[in-house]
């Protein structure tokens, strides 16, 4: 029985592209190629006093021979007026940050040219008032993520250690084994003098060093001390296992002294407004690869940490200290909504600051006002930027980055909430019906299964270009229903730990009991089900055809049909392991082998389509190609399509758009092979 059934098209905080009518459109219709014109906002930076907004729009070129992604830096004045593009050229630019005074603006690009040995990712600045943009930093193996100091004279960054002489004649020589988890390349701190004046680059300052990579660091207030997040090395699994915080003078006297060592993954340090506190992100005494990360602060000085109030989710990003060093702020999944909390630094309750059917990101926050900058979504309007008091949200928008581009009709999207069948859990997930819905009658319907386990379906647009096109199926006749069962992050440390030695069945239980209810609701139709999941996606798919044959086809992406050869070839094993409650393959051969669809690939009759990224690391090629193989051995109907170039998931935008094609075609065979296909492609186009 449906619990409650609330549309997600409420409170919306971005002013809404008018959808045309069917009549209205002239036959405009969901692609993927349409939904490509929808560009992206990554990132925001506030300025100081709160008056100005830099943001990064990341655009696709798909023209002739190009499929690749840009991003540049846009400025506007934060009432809005004023916006203009600030950065331009072939090469993106990313990473805007303030100069404390507000005068300049820093970012890193790759502008060095070339050949590939010199083009490095580096530091760059450009006065607010505009001219020309000049670099800051020449690191030798390119600057990674950066902070400016207190006083703006410096500007403080990550760098690799780059390649000895010997190691780079060996490499053009082509004598360059790889030595596997040996000869590690570690992140340090380095710092550099900002002297928009001077005829030369400063030369760089050292600050850490050591068989040791650090993953964070911040700037104290005083400009005298880096806290820093380290690792043994830079292995995910590593930093999976432990991690720990100390700090280190920025004169340059490469002293450092351990601040906080509690033994689980302590991460992302953030001094106080007055300097005299540290937050950090933990798991506590131990690590918690599942997925927890609790707040804790400790004495700048050193002592013993003290955890704040449990969010929501206990599994947020930490972003900042608000500007009165009062609480520190939070951003985190809230079920499918993604909003903005604050613990208080005296360890009282949390309190959710921001609110509205939607999905908040790129939040900033102003050094010197009570002012916040930040993206906004819904399923019906794609994201912009938004501005904000921190104290009193009331949000204002700042951009309309797609005015002028008209949107085919909508594809109405539902917020459902049904009952787990073994009563543990409530279970939500977003239906979006055909964008042609009849009420009168029922429709194929497709179930989406997201990654993770730990990922969530949002409520963010539903336009937008992804691997899994949603107003593409909509506009084909296609309801999509996309749930969070248990094991999604968003509802709490219970949920996303439920999973736990149960993938494939107290999850799929959740995951069906919503395609019953779509069917009860009289919008799907009983035998006409497909499924489509990527990564823990693509193990549900593959799992799930072994447990039913109530979907007339699947597309498993990206997907592991076996655990115990994953464990061994995924670059996150520890993840894998911390979901089989800590448990090794060789200790449990059968727990793994009960949790692993090649094990049950007898069982299989369902046509499974298979797709993969050619150089996947996360989830190995192979994990693709063997269940491929075997269904093709069981003459069970089956193509596999290899995605060049790709690691665990198209980055490329025309490959992007070809997968939603290549299963729209898959389903279309094995559901309704008569029905005459729609050509999506443009003649005149790439």
């Amino acid at each position: 029985m449906r619990l409650s059934c609330a549309s997600v098209a409420l409170a919306a905080l971005s002013a809404t592209l008018s959808p045309l009518s069917a009549q209205e459109t002239d036959e405009l219709r969901w692609t993927p190629e349409q939904s490509m014109q929808f560009d992206v906002i990554q990132q925001t930076a506030i300025a100081p006093d709160g008056s100005r907004i830099a943001y990064v729009v990341r655009v696709p070129l798909i023209e002739g021979e190009q499929s690749e992604y840009l991003s540049h830096i846009w400025l506007a004045n934060a009432d809005g007026s004023g916006v203009a593009q600030f950065t331009r050229g072939e090469n993106s630019a990313r990473n805007p940050a303030f100069s404390p005074n507000g005068e300049w603006l820093a970012f890193t690009t790759v502008r060095n040219g070339g050949d590939e040995e010199g083009a490095r990712n580096q530091i760059w600045a450009i006065s607010v008032h505009g001219g020309e943009a000049f670099p800051v930093t020449s690191a030798e193996a390119g600057a990674g993520s950066y902070q400016w100091s207190p006083s703006g004279d410096r500007i403080a960054y990550l760098m690799r250690d780059p390649d000895t002489e010997e190691e780079k004649t060996a490499r053009r020589e082509k004598r360059d084994p790889i030595f596997v988890d040996q000869n590690f390349k570690f992140n340090h701190i380095y710092s550099v003098a900002f002297d928009p004046e001077g005829a030369e680059l400063a030369e760089a300052i050292r600050h850490t060093e050591g068989a040791f990579h650090v993953a964070s660091f911040d700037w104290s207030p005083d400009g005298w001390t880096f806290a820093f997040g380290h690792q043994a090395d830079p292995r995910l699994d590593e930093g999976a296992r432990a991690s720990d915080i100390s700090t280190a003078p920025a004169d340059g006297s490469l002293q450092a002294t351990a601040l906080v060592t509690m033994g689980g993954t302590d991460s992302s340090p953030r001094y106080s407004p007055d300097g005299s506190w540290v937050a950090f992100m933990s798991s506590g005494v131990e690590a918690q690869r599942v997925g927890l990360n609790d707040v804790y602060v400790v004495a700048a000085g050193g002592g013993e940490p003290r955890k704040l109030a449990e969010s929501h989710d206990r599994s947020g990003g930490l972003i900042d200290w608000a500007r009165d060093g009062s609480s520190v702020l939070v951003l985190e999944a809230r079920g499918t909504t993604r909003h903005l909390t604050a613990l208080p630094a005296d360890g009282g309750g949390a309190r959710q600051l921001t609110h509205g059917a939607g999905v908040m990101g790129a939040a900033s926050f102003a050094a010197g006002a009570d002012a916040m900058a930040f993206s906004w979504q819904t399923v019906d309007t794609p994201a912009d930027v938004h501005v904000s008091s921190v104290g009193a949200f009331e949000p204002s928008q700042v951009t309309d980055i797609h005015a002028g581009l008209e949107m085919p009709v909508l594809g109405r999207t539902e917020l459902l909430t049904w009952r787990s069948p073994d009563g543990r859990f409530d279970i939500e997930g977003l239906l979006t019906y055909p964008v042609d819905y009849d009420p009168s009658r029922s429709y194929p319907l497709i179930l989406n299964v997201h990654g993770g386990p730990s990922g969530v379906f949002s409520q963010s647009f539903t336009g937008s270009a992804s691997t899994y096109n949603i107003q593409y199926f909509a506009q084909e006749g296609y309801a999509v229903l996309r749930p969070n069962p248990r094991g999604s992050t968003g509802y709490g440390r219970d949920f996303r730990f439920a999973n736990v030695r149960d993938w494939g069945y107290g999850d799929m239980d959740d995951l069906m009991a919503g395609v019953d209810e779509a069917i009860d609701m009289g919008v799907a139709h009983p035998d006409s089900l497909l499924l489509m999941g990527w990564s823990y996606g693509g193990y549900m798919t593959s799992f799930a055809v072994t447990r039913t044959d109530r979907f007339k086809a699947a597309s498993m992406g990206a997907g592991l049909p076996n655990l115990v050869s994953m464990v061994t070839t995924t670059d996150i094993g520890e993840y894998i392991v911390a979901h089989m409650d800590g448990v090794e393959f060789w200790e449990d051969y059968e727990g793994y082998e009960r949790h692993s669809a090649m094990y049950r690939i007898a069982n299989v009759t369902t046509p499974t389509q298979v797709i993969h990224g050619e150089n996947d690391l996360r989830v190995p090629f192979a994990q693709g190609q063997e269940f491929y193989r075997a269904l093709g051995r069981l003459g069970v109907a089956t193509e596999m399509i290899v995605l060049p170039r790709t690691p665990h998931g198209p980055q490329e935008p025309k490959l992007q758009m070809e997968v939603s094609k290549v299963i729209m075609k898959w389903f279309d065979e094995h559901l309704r092979p008569d029905r005459p296909r729609v050509t999506t492609e443009d003649p005149g186009g790439p």
